[in-house]
């Protein structure tokens, strides 16, 4: 009896401390592509990173947040891990996510290197691209099998191959890829024009299978207030 008794102090003292004061812990993930999730020597920052923290702070909510690569928030949303993220809708995702609000659209971009400029899905034939684990761009380009997809683990590492001519162009949001060029140092003039692949809308979206789907509504209305309110733009000053 005695050993039951400190059992159970011990799981009233724990779940006390997760779900006291109704402020429940989210596991929240953000995608490991600057400038919107960034981790350096254990600090952690980016765009999508300080809006779900601003959001949280606001919410009164406790939460648990990562910078993790896409594909692993990908298998986390599904198996319930994973509470919330922002990232782009995809198909594969839809009977396990709820999508709460969305965010400006970005445009997907093909670029390489200065002299390179790619005019039509059918240029880039026979060419290699750096192509994100885990994302998915464009439906043309990724059911086509002429293009030659090189999986990359970052953007970071993309923008490294073109350099080193290991790819003929890289695929991604634009904001990223430029960030990734200055980060590396490279000349301003580096990069070809661009193609315009595929327009795209991150959302803040949560697990089906998260133990706090009744919180969604009220993330929503406060997440809805501070988009309008111009949080994301502030926070982009930053970056």
């Amino acid at each position: 009896m005695r050993y039951l008794h400190m059992l159970v102090l011990a799981l009233l003292f724990f779940g006390a401390k997760t779900y006291g004061n109704h402020h429940p812990v989210l596991q929240v993930r953000t995608i490991a592509i600057s400038p919107y999730g960034i981790e350096l020597t254990n600090q952690k920052s980016g765009i999508y990173y300080d809006l779900i923290n601003l959001l949280l702070k606001k919410a009164n909510f406790e939460s648990e947040h990562y910078i993790y690569p896409y594909a692993r928030i990908i298998h986390e949303l599904e198996i319930g891990k994973t509470d919330l993220t922002i990232m782009f809708k995809y198909k594969e995702l839809e009977p396990f996510v709820e999508y709460i609000y969305p965010l400006p659209t970005l445009k997907n971009i093909v670029i390489g290197r200065k002299g390179q400029n790619f005019t039509s899905i059918e240029s880039l034939h026979g060419m290699s691209i750096g192509y994100l684990r885990g994302a998915k761009f464009s439906d043309e380009i990724d059911n086509n099998s002429s293009i030659d997809k090189q999986t990359i683990t970052d953007i970071n590492q993309g923008v490294t191959m073109l350099s080193l001519h290991r790819v003929d162009a890289i695929i991604g949001p634009a904001a990223p890829i430029f960030s990734a060029a200055k980060e590396l140092k490279l000349a301003d003039d580096f990069f070809g024009e661009p193609l315009i692949v595929s327009e795209r809308t991150p959302w803040l979206q949560m697990s089906k299978k998260s133990q706090h789907m009744a919180t969604s509504q009220q993330l929503k209305t406060i997440f809805s207030q501070m988009m309008s309110q111009g949080e994301l733009e502030k926070i982009q000053e930053n970056y």
